[in-house]
């Protein structure tokens, strides 16, 4: 029995985008970019995973520059209560338009009406990823994990793999317009994290099919229920 989507949903919107594709991209790049998601799933399950970031872990202090170019350290974040951090690819990646887009209507108003910061973290360098924040008028930090450092300390990067690697070669990128670094193919799998105080972690949810990602619904449902700080027993309500 197939699962009803909500037409709100963002996943409603990511199986718009793949029926666009379908229709759209020629049959070996479609395949390519399914083979690779699907490769990333398989991993996932594997052993390797068990060096992911769960629940319960205390992640390592951090201090990431910003777009507006400011920084934004995790234990200020923290410091009063839960923080919502959302790891995503890069800025002309659709499917992270179609989920920032997302989080900014349904998701950052009830967090920022409750207190809690929310922040958006790519490797990208900082003057592309300011093409996503003014596309779509993001309210919330977007700020720059230099070298992949924080993404891979918490174990959530994958590596293109060689059928993807060449088909963006072709296309003419560089990785290092999208992560930063020379001919490292890796980018974070989308993420969204709660953290609290003494940087515990309270949610972790990791997307190895960017094309699948955390409902907003979810990460409210999540709050409320932690009940981390009172003004949270309204979230998701």
């Amino acid at each position: 029995m197939t699962t009803p989507v909500a037409a709100d949903s963002l996943r409603a919107k990511f199986r718009a985008l793949e029926e666009e594709r379908r229709v759209t991209w020629a049959p070996e790049a479609l395949a390519i970019n399914i083979n690779q998601r699907a490769l990333l799933v398989h991993e996932h399950g594997t052993a390797a995973a068990a060096r992911i970031v769960h629940e319960g872990d205390i992640i390592p202090a951090f201090t990431l520059p910003s777009v507006d170019g400011g920084t934004v350290s995790l234990d200020d974040l923290v410091r009063h209560g839960p923080a919502v951090l959302v790891f995503f690819r890069f800025a002309g990646c659709p499917a992270c338009n179609l989920a920032l887009s997302h989080y900014q209507k349904t998701l950052w108003p009830t967090l920022h009406a409750a207190g809690v910061p929310l922040v958006a973290i790519s490797p990208q360098p900082e003057i592309a990823l300011s093409e996503i924040v003014k596309r779509h008028s993001l309210s919330f930090p977007v700020l720059t994990d230099r070298g992949l450092a924080l993404s891979r300390t918490l174990g959530i990067t994958y590596t293109y793999d060689e059928a993807s690697r060449q088909a963006a070669v072709t296309q003419g990128t560089i990785s290092a317009t999208i992560n930063g670094l020379d001919n490292v193919w890796e980018l974070p799998k989308p993420t969204i994290l709660i953290v609290g105080p003494g940087r515990r972690v309270y949610f972790a949810d990791i997307s190895p099919d960017w094309m699948n990602r955390t409902e907003s619904a979810h990460v409210l449902a999540a709050l409320a229920a932690y009940r981390i700080e009172s003004p949270l027993a309204a979230l998701g309500s």
